[in-house]
């Protein structure tokens, strides 16, 4: 008895006929990718990381005034970045509309 259904044989031989017809992007790719569509969010990112990484080195060697700072560099690096990421989807979400 035959049944028509496909067996996965059959889904085999089906993709070699058709070839490799898509392309799956690596992890590096799709970095670079991002970055120059919206380079700003991976930079803001950098910053906040080393304004908290900087002010608690501050804090841990007793600089508390220093530290205060980078705390504070920190909550505007984090807000260039939300603004950063806003911009970037409105922007990609009015190329989509297009």
């Amino acid at each position: 008895m035959a049944s028509d259904e496909p067996t996965d044989l059959d889904w085999v031989q089906l993709r070699r006929e058709m070839g490799t017809t898509h392309y799956t992007e690596s992890t590096g790719e799709k970095f670079v990718r991002k970055f120059n569509e919206n380079p700003f969010v991976p930079i803001g990112c950098l910053a906040t990381a080393g304004a908290l990484s900087y002010g608690l080195w501050c804090f841990r060697t007793g600089r508390t005034k220093l530290s205060q700072q980078m705390m504070r560099a920190r909550i505007v690096a984090q807000g260039f970045t939300i603004t950063a990421l806003v911009v970037g989807v409105m922007m990609t979400a009015g190329k989509n509309l297009k």
